[in-house]
């Protein structure tokens, strides 16, 4: 069992990088759609799985990195630049954003933050001198990386997939260090936590500003992938979507984002063959899934370990009767 995650993890990049070149573009641009939500859903996992914050308002944030690259690349601005500015912009927002979790928490967070969300995407669609409004921001470019041109699919697919296994590494190394610690100790018991002298109110707001950057190269990512923008892929109903994703894979697992991002965007496209009902089908997939599997995908290791537990001691609970009736 203990060795189910590394299985998964070299599976996983044995498919990502030998299968992308015999698809076709819409199956590349499928599997670089993938990446992007896993980026912006690792940052999530870590605000909602790690720490334990309620949180309806990811969108916003891949909203915001999405838009600043896209408005600083319109104005001539290079991508390289405007990608630390929109990782810098989020990371305020995030930790402004994380105040609230000081003074409510569980379902009133959650308003809260869905709250700033529909804040965002007012602005985004209200205000078309600075982001379009309705009609949006094409012809959004793609970067160069090293002289090397991402135009094409293939090359944009290979460097989201970089982008994804350096993010994923750095957040691998973080829940590993103190901090990770600190923040799976804020999420078990606040009190304790605090007990124990951790700082509570930074690493609540940290964990908001951290996921937040993730979201935001995400965004970044995004805009260059689909070349495009307009307000709708940033509203209410993508931040549940986000969260859903979180918890389909497993909220605290690491490669829950991977496999909880692959339910929710490449699932619905393998049940196109149901035409009108495939959302039909997908949402009682999810329904089902959350019945049977309420801690995610990645918790079934853990439940048949639990079960195999069980048995074992209802065995030695009943040989040990046994030999108190024999005596």
């Amino acid at each position: 069992m203990k060795r189910i995650p590394l299985v998964i993890a070299l599976v996983g990049a044995a498919v990502m990088l030998a299968v992308p070149p015999f698809l076709k573009s819409y199956g590349i641009y499928l599997f670089s759609y993938w990446l992007v939500f896993v980026i912006a859903t690792m940052g999530l996992n870590l605000t909602v799985g790690y720490a334990g914050q309620k949180s309806l308002g990811h969108a916003a944030f891949f909203g915001i990195g999405a838009y600043t690259v896209a408005i600083l690349l319109k104005a001539g601005v290079s991508f390289w630049l405007g990608l630390p500015l929109a990782m810098l912009g989020c990371f305020v927002i995030g930790l402004i954003i994380g105040f609230p979790a000081l003074r409510v928490q569980t379902i009133y967070l959650a308003f809260a933050t869905l709250g700033f969300n529909t804040a965002v995407w007012l602005v985004l669609r209200n205000e078309e001198w600075l982001t379009g409004g309705t009609f949006g921001i094409n012809n959004i470019a793609r970067p160069s990386l090293f002289g090397l041109s991402l135009d094409g699919n293939l090359a944009y697919y290979y460097f989201v997939l970089g982008v994804t296994v350096l993010l994923g590494a750095l957040l691998w190394g973080l829940l590993r260090s103190p901090w990770g610690k600190a923040f799976t100790a804020l999420r078990d018991n606040p009190i304790r936590a605090e007990s124990l002298g951790v700082n509570i109110q930074a690493y609540t707001l940290l964990s908001f500003a951290i996921g937040a950057v993730y979201a935001g190269i995400a965004g970044a990512l995004f805009a260059s992938l689909v070349q495009f923008i307009e307000p709708a892929p940033f509203t209410v109903g993508a931040s549940i979507m986000m969260y859903l994703m979180v918890v389909l894979g497993g909220p605290g697992y690491f490669f829950g984002p991977l496999l909880g991002s692959a339910v929710g965007v490449l699932l619905p496209e393998w049940l196109r063959f149901a035409q009108a009902w495939y959302l039909f089908v997908f949402g009682v997939a999810v329904i089902l899934l959350m019945l049977w599997l309420p801690d995610g995908l990645l918790s079934i290791p853990d439940r048949i370990r639990a079960k195999r537990h069980a048995r074992e001691a209802a065995a030695q609970r009943a040989a040990a009767a046994a030999r108190v009736g024999v005596v």
